[in-house]
């Protein structure tokens, strides 16, 4: 039993090292496009603010995750085990396709999964994914709307300047500051998915009480492991954000980070896993769409799209086989 508990949280830091250079994408993808900084810097710059995130925020994400997905009386390490195993591998198929899809949801359609395989799926706890289906679609929606209003108001307030040059340098510098806040926001909402899914087994396991909180080693554990994963980068996913979706001039990218921002500092404080991806995505569709409908390539924004819709059920397919596969091998 001991050594399960301890396979287990190692594969679910492994699913946050993959979520960290997954998820890259979402914290340096306009820093990069823009040029502000290159992209070692951007990914050092983001894997610093992930990393801080809980000191800012807490764990309220973490305990939605671990008690508000499936019934606690299902959870036990296979079932956590093939959760993940289905979040990594949805990670990984829609990383080699340059999809930026969201681990989040990857990691609620694996865990709802394989408790579904193990007990059926009156197992779900309805209230609790209500909450989460609602923010699939208003998190989007939400960063678009922000997105396109904050670019409305940075060109009626700049739309006299005539120094172009001098007015881009300005907003370079202002991407440090969304872009480290987008990071914080990403690291206080990902990183928490992961410490939820080890409180699950720690509870599971009855190492603690089910009324506990996060350990703090395992907040140090995740956030240590999605900062080393966002230093591995994520170029493929980086293209299609930075470049494929619109192009992003600074004042863009200030725009769609303190959008996606101010989105994920909320949803943070209110213990709601939302996607960053989703977050982020939208809010550059809407900066884009600001200009001009045409200056958005609706053909690549639905691809991605597309691969939100398929996130949870395939995580879901995924890890549901993975635990039937488990039952017949042991």
């Amino acid at each position: 039993m001991e050594l399960g508990v301890v396979i287990v949280i190692l594969v679910a830091l492994a699913f946050d090292f993959v979520n960290g250079f997954h998820d890259a994408a979402n914290s340096i993808a306009t820093v990069v496009s823009t040029h502000v900084l290159t992209p070692r810097l951007a990914v050092a710059w983001a894997a610093f603010f992930n990393f801080v995130a809980f000191l800012v925020f807490g764990t309220h994400v973490a305990n939605t995750i671990a008690k508000d997905v499936v019934v606690q009386d299902v959870l036990s390490i296979g079932v956590v085990f093939a959760g993940l195993i289905g979040a990594i591998a949805w990670d990984l198929i829609t990383f080699y396709l340059g999809l930026p899809t969201s681990s989040s949801h990857a990691l609620v359609g694996g865990i709802s999964g394989a408790a579904i395989a193990k007990a059926g799926g009156h197992v779900l706890v309805e209230s609790g994914l209500r909450k989460i289906g609602v923010f699939i679609v208003l998190s989007p929606l939400v960063g678009l709307a922000l997105g396109l209003l904050i670019t409305v108001l940075i060109s009626w307030l700049f739309h006299r300047v005539r120094n172009v040059d001098r007015l881009n340098r300005g907003f370079r510098r202002g991407q440090l500051v969304s872009a480290a806040a987008f990071s914080l926001g990403h690291g206080a909402n990902d990183a928490q998915k992961t410490m939820g899914i080890i409180l699950a087994v720690l509870i599971a396991s009855n190492h603690v009480p089910k009324t506990s909180s996060v350990p703090l080693w395992v907040v140090l554990a995740a956030h240590t492991a999605i900062g080393l994963g966002t230093l591995s980068g994520g170029w493929r996913i980086v293209k299609t954000m930075g470049s494929k979706i619109t192009r992003l001039q600074p004042a863009g990218g200030v725009a769609a980070e303190t959008a996606a921002a101010a989105t994920l500092f909320f949803t943070s404080r209110a213990g709601i896993p939302v996607s960053t991806t989703h977050t982020i995505t939208g809010a550059i569709v809407g900066v884009g769409a600001a200009h001009r409908l045409s200056a958005v390539r609706w053909g690549v924004a639905g691809r991605v799209v597309w691969a939100w819709v398929l996130t949870i059920p395939g995580a879901l397919a995924i890890s549901y086989a993975t635990f039937q596969l488990m039952k017949v091998f042991t």
